[in-house]
């Protein structure tokens, strides 16, 4: 029980901070918990998938399993879902709703491998696990989702923002999984400063997204 909580628990501090970051009406949780849900049942299918092509050998480079087996498999899935469920929802009618939609499906998937992975490793990793990986599926969320709001409410170039929804997040995905896999012992040095950065973008994209509300409520 006591893994259980600490796993999901970085998962509910950041979808709370994301929830509560919305300056105008707080969003009906049905979405958002449907949304996570989706996150949740995603795991599965795409750790199988992982899992043949990792048996196959069918990525002899870092680079390669990083791009197909990290970034693209799994952020295409999430944007999909979020195109397809939440993009098209009545109660997607803001532009911050995007992140919030983003973080809740990417914060499933995220809970979910990390309940896995600590399971397996012990509660030890606990920490390292809520800083980077969770933490980074979070942002990579707000990313996909903040280009998702702009692709609603803007009159052109939506389908363009709707192609950075996908591509910004899995470039961003490969070069968080390249670290982690390549740079061994240092990948420390090389991550902190990566999701420093990360961080600093999330929280911008949130302002602006959150400007967006303003704009309408102004007279």
């Amino acid at each position: 029980m006591a893994i259980l909580t600490v796993a999901i628990s970085p998962a509910v501090a950041i979808m709370t901070f994301i929830y509560l970051s919305k300056r105008i009406e707080l969003e009906p949780l049905p979405l958002i918990i449907r949304m996570f849900i989706i996150g949740v049942i995603m795991v599965f299918p795409i750790m199988f998938i992982q899992y043949a092509f990792e048996t196959e050998n069918v990525f002899h480079s870092s680079f390669m399993k990083s791009f197909f087996l990290a970034g693209l498999l799994e952020e295409f899935f999430k944007w999909f879902f979020l195109l397809f469920v939440a993009y098209r929802h009545s109660d997607f009618d803001h532009h911050y709703d995007g992140i919030i939609y983003g973080v809740a499906v990417s914060l499933g998937f995220a809970t979910i491998e990390n309940i896995i992975y600590i399971f397996q490793n012990g509660i030890e990793i606990a920490f390292l696990r809520a800083v980077f990986p969770v933490s980074s599926h979070a942002l990579f969320g707000i990313i996909m989702g903040y280009y998702m709001g702009k692709a609603k409410f803007r009159t052109n170039r939506s389908n363009l923002c709707l192609a950075f929804g996908l591509v910004i997040p899995v470039g961003l995905h490969v070069i968080y999984d390249y670290i982690i896999t390549v740079k061994e012992m240092t990948w420390m040095y090389w991550i902190t400063p990566f999701m420093i950065i990360l961080w600093l973008i999330g929280l911008r994209k949130i302002k602006i997204a959150n400007q967006h509300h303003e704009k309408l409520l102004k007279p």
